[in-house]
């Protein structure tokens, strides 16, 4: 792995202060803030990380509001996901594998303690302090908004259609959600399994780019009938096989979920891993049995997830959907865009 910039960095100077975005209490966007801040303090274990470039995920919007389940420490930086270059040491730190200058990419989950961006304060910030069990070296071929874009959205998605969902070559699979992070990930894995995908919006914006990312079929569920979309391309699901299609992916819920199930055909599985448009749902079990289908959960992602992501990404067989890069600043709006279905992709900030 190269090292970036290492005799500049080792000749540096480095700043008590930095830059971050923080919120004080839960709310709207009107509670971020950018701030002047103390440069953190190491423990022996960890390092000092210039952060290059961090992402904005789904699940921001609901920390920022807040949720009875999930405590957050306030005040919050925001973001899960990041990558950036060491430019200090704690002392336990072993220099020869986390040397000044590694450029590395960090792994949001810490077990025992939870989840960077969630539970535990995020990387939204000019400098951050990261264990050295939580880095990963990035390929030379990795670029720092790359690695920024993976670890949550594409990490969640290998998990669910490689690990879980076992997505194969030839199959039919229907993905709901498919603009967000999560959603064109699983558009591009399983059109890297060789499947056949049928992409779900909720408004035309979105087509160009999921029929770009290899698409075969885009479904506008604002003004198409998911089900007798699916009927019309592949016949009605029968006990018998044939008709439907073979994998759905579902992590909206809400009203979404029946309509979705009665999509499989004959030994079909829907695959969740989440549910952001509510958790309560109608399963007509008739469909389950007579079709002997399997309902698969999905629970996030683990570091083989992203491991994983960084090769494929570096050998050029991936890459990751970037709606935008702006600087740290613009945290605010970038969110707000979030929020308003205005990203195709994933969000980028440059914290400079």
């Amino acid at each position: 792995m190269a090292l970036v910039e290492p005799a500049e960095i080792l000749g540096r100077t480095l700043p008590d202060r930095m830059t971050a975005v923080m919120f004080d209490a839960h709310g709207g966007v009107d509670r971020m803030q950018l701030r002047d801040i103390a440069v953190p303090t190491l423990a022996p274990d960890e390092v000092l990380v210039a952060m290059r470039a961090v992402a904005l995920n789904g699940f921001d919007p609901m920390v920022l509001r807040g949720l009875p389940t999930l405590p957050c420490p306030l005040p919050m930086v925001p973001c899960s996901d990041g990558a950036g270059t060491i430019v200090r040491q704690g002392a336990a730190v072993d220099p020869r594998r986390w040397p000044i200058g590694r450029r590395v990419g960090i792994v949001p989950l810490r077990p025992g303690s939870g989840v960077v961006g969630e539970t535990l304060p995020g990387l939204a910030a000019q400098y951050c302090a990261v264990p050295q069990s939580a880095l990963l070296a990035l390929p030379d071929s990795l670029s720092f908004v790359e690695a920024a874009c993976l670890p949550t959205a594409y990490g969640t998605a290998h998990h669910m259609m490689v690990k879980r969902a076992r997505i194969a070559r030839g199959e039919r699979v229907l993905i709901l959600g498919a603009a967000g992070g999560v959603g064109t990930a699983c558009v591009q894995l399983a059109r890297m399994a060789g499947a056949e995908v049928i992409a779900c919006i909720a408004s035309d914006a979105a087509r160009g780019k999921l029929e770009a990312l290899g698409a075969h079929h885009v479904v506008d569920t604002s003004r198409q009938d998911l089900l007798g979309e699916v009927i019309r391309l592949f016949g009605k699901p029968s006990m018998w096989g044939g008709g439907g299609v073979d994998v759905v992916v579902n992590y909206l819920g809400g009203d979404t979920w029946g309509r979705s199930l009665a999509c499989l055909g004959r030994g079909g599985r829907l695959v969740t891993c989440g549910a952001s448009a509510g958790p309560e749902v109608t399963t007509d079990l008739r469909f389950v049995w007579s079709l002997e289908i399997e309902i698969v959960g999905s629970n996030g992602w683990d570091v083989d997830d992203q491991r994983a992501l960084y090769a494929l990404v570096a050998e050029g067989r991936l890459r990751p959907l970037v709606h935008a890069v702006r600087p740290l600043a613009d945290y605010p709006a970038a969110l707000q865009e979030l929020i308003d279905g205005g990203v195709i992709g994933k969000s980028v900030l440059e914290p400079g």
